[in-house]
């Protein structure tokens, strides 16, 4: 039996969302890989980008352990708004329009300003659990420098540290679930139609409320998909981030009328 809430916020003229099934999820991703193939070349560009990019931000970090996970755990506070050039081109291609990367890079300025405060948002959500971070590996004991691989690795295959390294992490899902109830459908919609952030945020938290269990599968596939990205040293995100981005215009589409 599917819950159904109906979110009332007064001072909202929100659009109405749509009940979706727990098919939809494969068809998006199967909407996002034919939206690879149409647009193939800006689509890899952006996997280019978030590919070598993530590299160079982790190679750069590999020697501060709080940061080397900041860059994995942060990345799926901010990857939503990352991915708008994606939705972009999708947006464009349905309606029979075929972009470069240069002009799906038009979308930013379209509604920048709920866009930019978006972007603070996700920040400031990103800097806390920097802090947070920080001050829980600083509590694990004294770290001797070098390469924070061996280190974070002994930490979590040395046991005695499994508690505080559980809250950490059962923190941290919980701060990327709220961020994800509130930017699942929020930056296709800024892209799309001229809406302000709160708007943007109330409509996907609505449509998250009314179709829990299919978007917590969603929220699934996009973890397990990025975590076999960062397994192949972030270069399987060339072709798996663009396939979630497209696929995310797609979720976007059905959720919201």
């Amino acid at each position: 039996m599917r819950l159904q809430f109906d979110l009332q916020l007064a001072g909202f003229d929100l659009p109405a969302v749509r009940s979706i099934s727990w098919q939809h999820p494969l068809r998006w991703l199967i909407a996002g890989w034919q939206d690879l193939r149409a647009n193939p070349l800006p689509s890899l560009a952006y996997g280019l980008l978030f590919g070598l990019g993530g590299d160079l931000i982790i190679l750069a970090v590999l020697e501060h352990p709080h940061l080397l996970t900041l860059s994995v755990s942060g990345f799926f506070l901010l990857a939503p708004l990352l991915a708008a050039g994606l939705y972009e081109l999708s947006r464009a291609r349905a309606q029979g329009e075929q972009l470069t990367f240069l002009e799906s890079l038009r979308c930013f300025p379209r509604n920048a300003q709920s866009l930019a405060l978006f972007g603070l948002l996700l920040a400031l959500a990103t800097l806390m659990w920097e802090r947070f971070s920080a001050v829980a590996l600083a509590l694990l004991g004294p770290y001797g420098g070098g390469n924070a691989l061996p280190y974070l690795g002994a930490l979590v295959g040395g046991g005695e540290h499994l508690p505080l390294l559980a809250t950490w992490l059962g923190l941290g899902s919980l701060l990327a679930l709220f961020i994800y109830t509130l930017a699942v459908v929020a930056v296709p919609m800024m892209l799309d139609r001229d809406v302000d952030v709160a708007t943007a945020m109330a409509a996907s938290l609505r449509a998250f409320t009314n179709n829990i269990g299919p978007l917590l599968l969603w929220a699934a596939i996009i973890v397990a998909l990025t975590l076999v990205g960062f397994a192949t040293l972030l270069f399987g995100l060339v072709v798996i981030m663009p396939i979630l981005g497209h696929a995310s215009w797609h979720a976007y589409h059905d959720l919201v009328e």
